[in-house]
């Protein structure tokens, strides 16, 4: 019994031992140099759940966790254009476990507000971009407008006559419809209206001659027949619309925009941590599953690095401040 017992004290130990090694090998410092991630981390997203954005978010966001080895969760923050969510990442510990989905909305707030209770390039680290999003001039299925060239040859011919529909002033889509305006130099009113809905139904209606919108939102109305593209803004055709030209196809070569999503952490977060999100971030928008997903949303993945995010955003924030500036957009 006794010879037992010390056999199975031994035994015990060993197991002890083992569990103890494996403890100190999990708290050692990973590939970062530092023991990341230590906890799930968290994206705060400025938009309500349901929406392009927030999808975009939990695709990555479930990949990125098996890579990471941490649930990696997504927190709606809606409010304010963005600078709610902003600033609570803007202020959060700088050390990779709290991240903002960072869009041309937070470029076009860094000239479109008045004051922001954060510096929207100093007190974020971008980490690397997600997805760009299709912009499209809509109209009708019963409209009269059926190419670009219609639309503007109208709108030159009787001035002030052409209505622009687009969601909230300072959005991307407003901003775009701004942009037709002062590159076809037309004389037209953009007209904004609170949110998707209210603005293909206004379309619809015929209470707004065309619109400008993200594609993904609207396509299924679009295979419906119940609106026609008449141009995308976006660099190249949409795959799922090889018919359908690009305004810079048609000769308006500055008529380029879209939308996109990037990740972006507090300022002074380590660069081993942030090129470590950034890998993870890559290997999410390379997996096969998530290139399905994408398509099937009509989201355009783009790949990155965290210098080419930077440059992209800086890029940003010039290119709206521009056109808030031509358009005289009042500082909200």
């Amino acid at each position: 019994m006794k010879s037992l017992w010390i056999r199975s004290f031994g035994k015990g130990l060993k197991v002890l031992a083992l569990m103890s090694l494996c403890g100190a090998l999990h708290a050692q410092p990973n590939s970062t140099g530092v023991n990341f991630p230590s906890k799930p981390i968290k994206i705060v997203v400025p938009f309500g759940a349901g929406g392009v954005a927030d999808l975009t978010a939990r695709v990555i966001a479930q990949k990125m966790s098996e890579g990471l080895g941490q649930p990696v969760v997504v927190e709606n923050r809606p409010g304010a254009g963005g600078v709610v969510a902003a600033d609570v990442v803007a202020k959060a510990e700088a050390d990779g476990h709290t991240l903002l989905l960072i869009s041309n909305g937070t470029a076009v707030s860094a000239t479109l507000m008045k004051s922001l209770p954060f510096d929207p390039v100093n007190d974020f680290t971008n980490v690397g971009l997600l997805a760009t999003f299709d912009i499209s001039i809509l109209s009708s299925s019963e409209s009269k407008f059926n190419t670009l060239a219609d639309v503007i040859q109208y709108a030159k011919s009787k001035p002030v006559s052409l209505n622009i529909g687009s969601i909230n002033i300072g959005s991307t889509q407003n901003l775009t419809a701004e942009l037709f305006k002062s590159t076809t130099g037309l004389d037209a009113q953009v007209v904004p209206f609170n949110g998707t809905p209210a603005l293909m139904t206004a379309l619809k209606g015929n209470q707004v001659d065309v619109a400008v919108e993200i594609l993904g939102p609207v396509m299924a109305q679009i295979k419906a027949k119940t609106f026609k593209v008449l141009a995308l803004t976006s660099e190249q055709r949409n795959l799922a619309l090889p018919d359908v030209p690009t305004a810079k196809e048609l000769g308006y070569k500055n008529l380029v925009a879209s939308s996109w999503n990037g990740l972006a952490a507090p300022a002074k977060t380590p660069k081993a941590i942030v090129d470590r999100l950034n890998k993870e971030i890559n290997v999410a928008l390379h997996d096969p599953q998530t290139e399905k997903k994408f398509q099937d949303l009509n989201i355009n993945p783009k790949v990155s690095t965290p210098a080419q995010a930077q440059e992209w955003y800086i890029s940003e924030i010039k290119i709206w401040g521009k056109v808030i500036e031509k358009a005289a957009i009042s500082k909200q």
